[in-house]
């Protein structure tokens, strides 16, 4: 190589005076590509923010006073047992939506032909593409009194009156159950598929029968899919709004009813925000303890093997 070859030649990557520019570019481009997520959640902490100082302001004067009696009032009975309420429904519907997303979310990951997984994946996606409203409105033609599913059990004789769903616990259960149901799925899916064939092809040669390799073998290593769609679930529930509204009513009082009520009838804007917040961390201690108790559970599992 002569002296001008050497003189043009193009600096080695690993050069001090070349890696900064590199690298800075790099930043500059990421950032830039993260700028878009990152001033959507900052507007979202805004109004976080905003809700937590209003919490303790009084009624009438919003941002000037400063009280506690918000959230003593969260001590009554029935803001009690509107937040047990709320966190019982959402923790069942939980635990239901995700059993009755295993079976869907294997034949999703396991079906060979690329047709029959779009199939699936749309019918999956269709209750996230209809509105809640209608949704509701579906399960009144199916759960009223004279609705589809008491047609159906009376013809087939397993009763011989109508059965209330509507304004119970059940109902309201059926129909958080329903709308969140894509969002056990999704996640659990895409654990699954991420799981390699070669893993269950051992535990077949070593003897494992099928049911003991999606015990033992698929859904322990399909865990972060289970936790992920687990927290979504629970997180969509515990402020859902529109389904218990419709299907509950009044008779099931859960924490967003509540909060509505303050604000639309009695304008009680801070009493309304300190709902919102006793809300917000109640749910958000809930899933904390959840996936610590999972990443321990999953820890013994995986010492155990």
């Amino acid at each position: 190589m002569t002296a001008l070859d050497t003189e043009h030649a193009a600096p080695p990557d690993d050069d001090p005076l070349v890696r900064p520019a590199v690298i800075g570019g790099g930043s500059v481009r990421a950032w830039l590509l993260l700028a878009p997520i990152l001033f959507f959640l900052a507007v979202l902490l805004a109004a976080a923010l905003v809700v937590v100082r209003m919490s303790f302001g009084a009624r009438g004067d919003e941002w000037h006073g400063f009280t506690l009696a918000n959230y003593v009032a969260l001590a009554e009975p029935y803001f009690v047992r509107s937040m047990l309420l709320t966190l019982r429904l959402a923790a069942e519907s939980t635990v239901f939506a995700v059993l009755l997303a295993i079976p869907v979310a294997l034949a999703m990951a396991r079906v060979q032909s690329r047709f029959a997984r779009r199939l699936l994946l749309a019918g999956v996606l269709l209750p996230l593409l209809v509105n809640l409203l209608l949704q509701g409105y579906g399960w009144l033609v199916i759960l009223g009194p004279a609705g589809l599913l008491n047609r159906m059990m009376l013809a087939t004789g397993l009763i011989h009156r109508p059965v209330l769903w509507l304004y119970r616990e059940q109902g309201v259960l059926l129909g958080l159950i329903q709308t969140a149901f894509p969002l056990a799925v999704l996640p659990l899916s895409s654990a699954l598929r991420a799981i390699s064939r070669s893993h269950e092809e051992a535990a077949a040669t070593l003897g494992a029968t099928r049911l003991q390799i999606l015990r033992d073998v698929t859904l322990p290593l399909a865990m972060p899919g289970f936790v992920a769609g687990a927290l979504l679930v629970f997180a969509y529930n515990v402020s859902a709004f529109a389904v218990p509204l419709l299907l509950g009513g009044r008779r099931v009082p859960m924490l967003a009813l509540l909060v509505h009520d303050q604000v639309a009838p009695l304008l009680n804007w801070p009493a309304a925000s300190a709902s919102g917040v006793a809300l917000m961390a109640a749910a958000l201690a809930v899933m904390a303890l959840s996936k610590t108790l999972t990443k321990r559970v999953h820890g013994m599992l995986g010492a155990r093997r």
